[in-house]
């Protein structure tokens, strides 16, 4: 006998969707992807008002795989700011719904963490005067 899921609880197909699909951009509940986005929030300063920093950091980490804030940040992106006709640092535009959905794909699964660079020639020096050589 199959134990009966919590209310209000997502799985983990419904939040992160199907590996492999593709989805229908101009399809999008954007209600819903919405309300996930602002649930996340929600437990995420819940969880730091109760001063519990592991909840805090596991929740964060949860925003940052969940399907539902790539999808919201690629529409911020490409449809809500001001410079979205403007290409990125990468010298793209994305304007259509299949490339925005391949860009909310690769932020979810495929994006590396961003790692700063020392500019070029100047040397990086630690704290106790040490130079490190980036």
């Amino acid at each position: 006998m199959e134990t009966p899921e919590p209310m209000g609880k997502l799985d983990a197909v419904t939040a992160n969707g199907p590996e492999g699909d593709v989805l229908d951009w101009d399809a999008m509940q954007w209600r819903a992807v919405e309300d996930d986005v602002r649930r996340l929030r929600q437990r995420i300063f819940t969880a730091s008002r109760a001063g519990d920093l592991k909840k805090v950091r596991n929740l964060q980490k949860l925003m940052l795989r969940s399907r539902a804030n790539a999808l919201m940040s690629v529409r911020r992106v490409t449809e809500v700011n001001a410079g979205r006709k403007t290409a990125g640092v990468d010298g793209k535009v994305v304007l259509g719904g299949r490339e925005k959905a391949e860009m909310a794909a690769w932020l979810q699964h495929g994006a590396a963490a961003w790692r700063p660079r020392s500019p070029a020639g100047m040397p990086v020096t630690c704290g106790d005067g040490m130079q490190l050589f980036a």
